[in-house]
């Protein structure tokens, strides 16, 4: 059960000034808790005290670090419940995709603690010519300083911990923007971060109006912002960021090709997951699925078949694979998009139907490459399907795209393999799996529209922190 109402966490400390964001239970509609939220001179303090927290963060050794994630690893293990709970009411999320999201914050700050021991330097040899003579080199990294996060709805808890847990990892203190649909993930990650002995202003969690966090973005005090939602809110943060370094991940509308050799019934058995998981509300949920001729009137039944059997409904509900999307609003903008493909000549092979903020498991076939299905991000329980007879031709459709986060290729042959690997233009390739797939400790991110840099721990503490020189140079004779 969720708390009656829950405090933002300024400089480490709850606070409660107001009740105003209502949050509410995406599948009843019914407001299931109350927010605290954060005015533009409550982000100021907590960017204050995020600039004097500083010092103190960088000069917590690695172990003491380490213990603070191990910390909470104790306790999101101990929380479990609580967590998938609050990820199944404010997200409407499947309670067993909110298990699984539980399980991933805890892997996530697991990797953390692991990696905050481990962040090494170089010796740099400087005998290169004779001028340096007498010279000796080497480089560590310092943390960037206090940074700025602004995480989404869809992984309340995860991409939140992708964030937070790597800053913790190297010493930033930072502030976070929860998104306002669905804080309460974050929150709870603050509420054990309290528990830590962090110095005063280590991090500040807090949920506020798009309208009121421009400090998040604008302040120079801030060395980086590191933000996760869509392409056109992104890239405007970027235009508006000064001098900070910017980490963008912006989502996409990931492809995965089925080509002659493959298993059908495996393949099926994973796209069904990578097109419905989260009802369809992933930046790597596969959204286009290209299909060789040979198998596609084969594939196409099998994959009918199976979207017509999940269970739409209560995300409560164990058996559920598809709750509502994160709005009425977002599920009627999808069900528009439907209707326009259709009206060009698509086919509806199944779904389609709207209740509300549910939409059923959809699939079409034959839509234009113009229609908003193929060429922008749905962010729902939709896919289509195309087919193709020559490799080269299935990777330029998944290539004809704005976006680059994820690719999926199910094939037996290695050099397609490669080939595919070579000339994609993504983020990252799996073979014999849908792109949906991922473990957080790999290099996760995109190129074109998906995005900047990249997340996966390890990777992220590399963009937030800065290497820094030391020369010596030795007298002659000395």
């Amino acid at each position: 059960m969720l708390k009656e109402k829950y405090p933002f966490y300024l400089a480490n400390k709850p606070e409660s000034p107001n009740q105003d964001l209502e949050v509410v239970d995406k599948y009843s509609g019914e407001v299931a808790t109350r927010i605290a939220m954060a005015s533009p001179a409550d982000i100021d303090r907590a960017i204050e005290a995020a600039v004097n927290a500083r010092k103190p963060m960088e000069s917590i050794p690695a172990y003491e670090r380490q213990a603070i994630l191990m910390h909470c690893v104790k306790r999101f293990e101990e929380r479990a419940n609580e967590l998938a709970s609050s990820l199944c009411i404010e997200a409407g999320k499947p309670i067993k995709d909110a298990q699984g999201e539980v399980s991933r914050l805890i892997d996530t700050f697991r990797i953390a603690a692991e990696e905050s021991v481990r962040l090494y330097g170089e010796i740099l040899p400087m005998d290169i010519s004779p001028r340096a003579k007498g010279y000796s080199g080497k480089w560590k990294r310092f943390s960037i300083g206090p940074c700025s996060f602004i995480s989404p709805f869809n992984f309340p808890l995860n991409l939140a911990a992708h964030k937070v847990a790597p800053a913790l990892a190297v010493g930033c203190p930072f502030v976070l923007k929860p998104a306002s649909l669905t804080p309460i993930g974050a929150l709870i990650i603050g509420e054990v971060l309290s528990e830590a002995d962090l110095p005063e202003g280590a991090f500040s969690i807090l949920p506020c109006q798009r309208d009121s966090a421009d400090l998040f973005t604008t302040d120079d005090r801030l060395k980086l912002l590191s933000f996760t939602g869509s392409p056109e809110v992104g890239w405007a943060l970027k235009a508006r960021a000064g001098k900070k370094k910017v980490i963008l991940e912006l989502g996409g509308n990931a492809a995965v090709i089925v080509d002659e050799d493959t298993d059908l019934d495996d393949a099926v058995t994973r796209i069904i997951i990578g097109a419905f998981y989260q009802s369809g509300q992933s930046c790597i949920g596969i959204q286009r699925i290209v299909v060789h001729e040979r198998i596609y009137e084969s594939f196409k039944e099998k994959l009918v078949t199976a979207a017509k059997a999940l269970k739409s409904g209560d995300p409560k509900d164990p058996d559920t694979f598809i709750g509502p999307m994160i709005s009425e609003k977002e599920a009627t903008r999808l069900e528009n998009w439907i209707a326009s493909a259709t009206t060009t000549g698509a086919t509806i092979l199944c779904g389609g139907t709207r209740n509300g903020a549910m939409l059923e498991a959809t699939l079409l076939e034959n839509v234009s490459r113009d229609q908003d299905l193929v060429c922008q991000e749905a962010f729902g329980p939709v896919a289509v399907l195309s087919s193709f007879s020559d490799f080269d031709n299935a990777l330029e459709q998944v290539n004809h795209s704005r976006f680059g986060l994820q690719a999926g290729i199910f094939t037996r042959d290695v050099y397609k393999a490669e080939k595919a690997w070579h000339e994609l233009e993504v983020g990252g390739v799996v073979i014999g799996d849908i792109p949906s797939w991922r473990v957080d400790h790999m290099p996760y991110g995109g190129v074109k529209d998906s995005g900047l840099g990249r997340e996966g721990i390890r990777f992220a503490m590399e963009d937030m922190t800065e290497i820094r020189l030391f020369v010596l140079r030795t007298p002659l004779g000395i």
